[in-house]
């Protein structure tokens, strides 16, 4: 039994020596492998380090190297900039060595020619001297020779001098306007000549009066009434003089405002029908009329403007125009006047170039303020003017109105235009009529006028007013003096005058040489 526990026991012993034994083994090729793997990590470490460090050293390199270019290339710059510099700042100190020589070069000129100056100036005041005794010689001498005084003298000598000069005057003026009209009168007579042909109108024309047919003398009585109630009660609703004469049908309307006078012929032509005449009912019948002239007025401005085209002009422009028509210049009706200076003078923008709207908007408002000038104090074209801006209108249209005679500076372009679309208008044949005696005296005055100025032998007024032809002396009259007298002329009769579109001044200088033979 001790047998078998003592083989056990054995046999445990030799197994444990040699599970320990065995576990020896192990352990020692496991240290083994284990040293043999960490030297070989070592390596790869120490490798991958030494890879590591060689990259970073690379690349330390390459930003040196980068910076280094980078760093040349900057420097590199500052000098290119340098030599630039340094080239600028030699190109000027030779500019400037350059203008020093030749402000020395000028110096030393201008010194030689101040010295001539001076010596020339010296020699100058010395003939002087001598000249001056040699005109007092002579003009002791002249004195002697002629018996005049010096005081005679001085004034023979300066009245020469004043016509040499005033000839001199007239001979370079007369060169200047004939250059100038050389240049202007084709395309100026192109201009205006398109813009008259493309356009005519008609125009109709009313006196201060009007008369009113009546069926019978007896209706006379009716008008006037019972002591005048009638008739005075007329001429105050409607504020025009009602004239009753011997003339056999008619009853005359007399008003300088054909709007008055327009509504007292209709109010009384209303009640010379109506049979019925009392101060009621010419109260009532005045109202009514005078509402329907409102009415024909709005639409008559509104049919103007329309037909000319504008756009954005407001209710009291409108009714301004629509009482045109009802006012009359020189016997020319203003409205269709006002509407002939648009067309023209779109016409003649058109032809410069510019814009023919506003050119026609000028020319349409032009003389607007002749619809209540005789409700205001001033001339027309300023109360048309304030009217307009008051109105919304703006420049150049407010010069246009206010300017078109001349009274303020022209602007801009668009009033001389309507200034010369405003002659074309009036000067037009049949534009315009004027009574027998001012015509009688338009036409006396301009020939005084014209034979009032020395050397003017005959004047003589043709073309119903419009030109003038004054014969002068030849003798006494030159050419260049004719320019001047023509011009003088001229100015005097727009100072002096009034007269409708231009008037045309010719002066004829004639030499004849008469010889007979015996």
């Amino acid at each position: 039994m001790w047998m078998l526990a003592l083989g056990a026991v054995a046999i445990a012993i030799i197994g444990a020596a040699a599970g320990a034994l065995f576990y020896r083994s192990v352990l020692g090729r496991s240290l083994a492998k284990s040293r043999t793997e960490a030297a070989r990590e070592l390596e790869r470490a120490r490798v991958e380090a030494e890879t590591a460090q060689e990259k970073a050293e690379l690349q330390a390199e390459k930003r040196i190297l980068a910076r280094r270019e980078q760093a040349e290339a900057e420097i590199e710059r500052t000098r290119e900039e340098l030599r630039k510099q340094e080239r600028r700042v030699s190109k000027r100190e030779d500019q400037l060595d350059r203008k020093l020589e030749t402000l020395s070069l000028k110096e030393e000129s201008l010194s030689k020619a101040t010295e001539s100056a001076r010596k020339r100036e010296t020699r100058l005041a010395q003939r002087e001297e001598k000249l001056d005794e040699l005109l007092e010689q002579r003009q002791d001498e002249l004195l002697r020779v002629a018996e005049m005084s010096r005081e005679d003298a001085h004034e023979e000598a300066l009245r020469m001098a004043r016509d040499d000069a005033r000839h001199e005057a007239d001979r370079l003026s007369r060169q200047i306007i004939e250059e100038a009209e050389d240049q202007a009168k084709d395309k100026s007579c192109e201009i205006t000549l398109m813009a008259i042909q493309r356009y005519a109108a008609d125009h109709t024309a009313e006196s201060t009066v009007r008369a009113v047919s009546i069926p019978s003398d007896d209706m006379k009585g009716r008008v006037i009434g019972r002591e005048g109630r009638n008739i005075r009660t007329l001429e105050r609703v409607t504020g025009v003089d009602i004239i009753v004469d011997d003339t056999p049908g008619v009853i005359v309307v007399s008003s300088f405002d054909k709007v008055r006078q327009t509504i007292a012929a209709e109010a009384l032509t209303k009640l010379v029908a109506d049979g019925r005449v009392h101060p009621a009912r010419i109260e009532e019948v005045v109202t009514q009329v005078r509402s329907e002239i409102d009415d024909r007025i709005m639409q008559i401005g509104k049919d103007a403007i329309q037909e000319v085209k504008l756009r954005g002009v407001r209710p009291k422009v409108v009714e301004a125009m629509g009482r045109l028509h009802f006012r009359t210049s020189f016997g020319q009706n203003v409205l269709r006047h006002s509407m002939e200076v648009a067309f023209i003078s779109q016409m003649i923008a058109d032809q410069l170039g510019l814009k023919g709207v506003i050119a026609r908007r000028c020319g349409f408002l032009h003389d607007i303020g002749k619809a209540m000038d005789h409700e205001m104090e001033g001339s027309h074209p300023a109360i048309g003017m304030e009217f307009a801006q008051r109105n919304g209108e703006r420049e150049p249209v407010l010069n246009a109105i206010a300017g078109h005679h001349g009274d303020i500076p022209a602007t801009s372009f668009y009033t001389p235009i309507v200034m010369a679309a405003d002659a074309i208008s009036g000067a037009r044949p049949g534009a315009r009529r004027e009574s027998l005696e001012r015509y009688i005296q338009r036409l006396t005055q301009l020939q005084e006028i014209a034979l009032a100025e020395k050397g003017v032998r005959e004047a003589y007024a043709i073309q119903a007013g419009r030109e003038v032809r004054v014969m002068v002396d030849a003798k006494r009259i030159g050419d260049d003096d004719a320019f001047s007298l023509a011009r003088t002329i001229a100015d005097k009769v727009s100072k002096e005058m009034t007269f409708p579109g231009e008037i045309k001044v010719t002066v004829l200088r004639e030499t004849r040489a008469i010889e007979y033979a015996r």
